[in-house]
């Protein structure tokens, strides 16, 4: 059986991804193995127009069909080996499904139980072009802004973008409301005056006079939405991306499922802070 090795002498971008990825997609092996020194030693290519940075896996991972092994004696980082083979079953699933003629589409929603009992949920959709056209009279019916956000795993990450943006308007939102209420303000008037100003949006409109009767009942449940953080946490750690807001909204949203707060809806977040202030929920 013909066996290809290929050796780099050098540290550095001397490309030797790049040819291991064209040596696969052009013999098509049927196994591909990395060897090297472990996880310090990172290899770019791209499938698809999309660039992939690899420090454990084979680069030969473009060739679907091909098993993928590491060589004995490599050094492993358990984390940085399982983030590889979760993003590689990724690409697997959207190949397999193109295989056997299935679509697959990504397609997250936005807009809590208002947008869904109103019809005008928002929904982000990542996959093919043609499936999404297909389907587009579905989602004409639950929502108002459909829209085809690029390949499979673009409305994920959008989805994503949406959570993070969320995560830090809901710590502004209680704050504001906190602030408000120790100042001696009537906190419906304040939101009356800051919700049609700059500082206006979704959350503090729907759900700061919810915050304000009392009604903590879900649109979205905070141990759904702490998910959701995660995989952004998750997500932007695999593209080295440091996102310190979300990750200090994170763990105060922990810190309401320890205390049993899971439940209610995201603005529940408002009982952690309003604890930790010494503030009284009537």
């Amino acid at each position: 059986m013909p066996c290809s090795v290929v050796v780099g002498g050098n540290f550095g971008d001397e490309g030797k991804g790049k040819v291991i990825a064209y040596l696969a997609n052009n013999d098509k092996p049927t196994i591909i193995a990395r060897g090297g020194v472990g996880p310090n030693a990172g290899h770019t290519v791209y499938l698809e127009g999309k660039k992939y940075g690899l420090r454990q896996l084979p680069c030969g991972f473009v060739y679907q069909n091909a098993r993928l092994l590491i060589g004995p004696g490599v050094l492993i980082n358990p984390d940085v080996v399982l983030n590889e083979i979760e993003m590689n079953a990724r690409i697997s699933h959207t190949s397999l499904a193109k295989k056997i003629g299935v679509s697959s589409l990504d397609a997250p929603v936005s807009g809590g139980d208002v947008g869904a009992k109103n019809g005008t949920l928002a929904s982000m959709i990542g996959g093919d072009k043609e499936s999404f056209e297909k389907i587009l009279p579905l989602y004409e019916v639950m929502g108002k802004n459909i829209a085809y956000m690029g390949k499979a795993g673009a409305g994920q990450h959008t989805k994503m973008s949406n959570q993070i943006l969320i995560a830090g308007t809901m710590i502004g939102v209680v704050e504001s409301l906190l602030y408000a209420y120790k100042a001696g303000n009537d906190l419906q008037e304040v939101i009356d005056v800051i919700g049609s100003g700059a500082a206006g949006c979704w959350s503090i409109n729907n759900l700061g006079p919810r915050i304000v009767k009392g009604n903590f009942d879900p649109g979205f449940f905070i141990k759904h939405f702490v998910k959701d953080m995660g995989i952004a946490l998750h997500e932007a750690d695999l593209m080295n991306l440091s996102l310190p807001g979300l990750a200090l909204v994170y763990q105060f949203y922990k810190a309401a499922m320890a205390v049993g707060l899971e439940d209610l809806g995201t603005h529940g977040l408002y009982k952690v802070f309003a604890v930790m202030n010494g503030v009284e929920i009537k």
